[in-house]
C-alpha cells in the first residue's frame, strides 16, 4: 500500500503552538520534506525528533516530486513542512500535493498555526468573507495594478508583506486606496515582539517609518465601503411634508436635527416648497 503525505503545520513563532499530533507524525514518518532543512532542524532538535530531512522549496519542488512520489508509492509516509505555519499557503507544497493526488497517494492535513488565520482572528475586522492575496508584487507598477484591481473589494483583504517592502506597500496603498483608508498590520505574531497596529494607512506609514521594521507581517484591509450618496435637504423635507404629510413644525425639527442646520433655514425652505407646490397645483 502507498504511504501517506502528511501536510504538517508548524509554529509561526512560539514553539508551544505545535500540536501533539504534529509531533507524533513528525516522529513516525520515514522522511520530512522541509522548505529549509537548516531552519527545520532547529525545530526538530528542540523536540528531540531525529527523522531524516530532505529539502523541498520553490526552486526544486518540481524536481523533488519524482523522488518523493516514488518513496510514497513504495509504502513510506512523508511529512511536508514549511519554515513556519501551514505548508502550501503562500509557501511551496501545492505542486507536490497535486502530484500525490494524481498518483493515488493519500494526502492528510495536520492543521495548526497559520499567520493568515491568526491575524484575522485578532484584527477585529469582518471575517465572514475575506480574500487572500498572498504577497503583493515586488515591482511598483505591478503592485499598484494589483491594488487597483481590489480597490473596491467588498470582502476583507489579507496579504503578506516583508519588512523591507512594507513602507513601499503602504505608500502604494495610500496612493491607490487613499491615505485615510483603515487597515491592520500584524507583526511578529506569537513572538516576543508581537504587535497589532490599527489605524489609517497614513498613520501606519508614520508609525512604521519611525524605525527599522523587523519580523513577518500580515496586512488586513477592511472591506470597501462606498460613501453614501449626498442627500438633498429640500428633497428630504419635501418627502416629509408632501408624501408623509408631517406637520411643518415636526418636519422642520426632524430635518434641522438630521442635517445639523438652523431651524430657521429649514423653515424658509419649507415655505419655498409650499410655494412650488401651489404653483404646480394652479397650473
Amino acid at each position: 500500500m502507498p504511504g501517506i503525505l502528511y501536510v504538517v503545520a508548524t509554529p509561526i513563532g512560539n514553539l508551544e503552538d505545535i500540536t501533539a499530533r504534529a509531533l507524533r507524525i513528525l516522529r513516525e514518518v520515514a522522511l520530512i520534506a522541509a522548505e529549509d532543512t537548516r531552519h527545520s532542524r532547529k525545530l526538530l532538535n528542540h523536540f528531540g525528533i531525529h527523522t531524516p530531512l530532505i529539502s523541498c522549496h520553490e526552486h526544486n519542488e518540481q524536481q523533488r516530486q519524482d523522488t518523493l512520489i516514488s518513496r510514497l508509492l513504495a509504502g513510506e509516509s512523508i511529512a511536508l513542512i514549511s519554515d513556519a505555519g501551514t505548508p502550501a499557503i503562500a509557501d511551496p507544497g501545492y505542486r507536490l500535493v497535486r502530484a500525490c493526488h494524481l498518483a493515488g497517494v493519500t494526502v492528510t492535513p495536520i492543521p495548526g498555526a497559520s499567520a493568515l488565520l491568526a491575524a484575522l482572528s485578532a484584527a477585529g475586522e469582518p471575517t465572514d468573507r475575506f480574500v487572500f492575496e498572498g504577497f503583493l508584487p515586488t515591482r511598483a507598477a505591478a503592485r499598484e495594478a494589483a491594488l487597483r484591481a481590489i480597490c473596491n473589494e467588498p470582502r476583507t483583504v489579507v496579504c503578506y508583506e516583508t519588512p523591507h517592502r512594507l513602507l513601499a506597500a503602504l505608500a502604494a496603498i495610500a496612493a491607490v486606496w487613499g491615505a485615510e483608508r483603515p487597515l491592520v498590520v500584524a507583526r511578529e505574531l506569537t513572538k516576543l515582539h508581537e504587535e497589532l497596529f490599527r489605524g489609517t494607512v497614513n498613520q501606519a506609514l508614520e508609525h512604521f517609518g519611525a524605525a527599522r521594521v523587523r519580523g513577518e507581517l500580515v496586512l488586513i484591509l477592511p472591506p470597501y465601503a462606498a460613501a453614501a450618496p449626498p442627500r438633498d435637504l429640500a428633497v428630504v423635507l419635501r418627502d416629509l411634508l408632501v408624501t408623509q404629510r408631517l406637520s411643518r413644525k415636526e418636519a422642520v425639527k426632524l430635518v434641522a436635527k438630521d442635517f445639523g442646520v438652523p431651524r430657521s433655514d429649514v423653515y424658509r425652505i419649507s415655505l419655498e416648497i409650499d410655494q412650488s407646490k401651489g404653483e404646480k397645483e394652479s397650473a
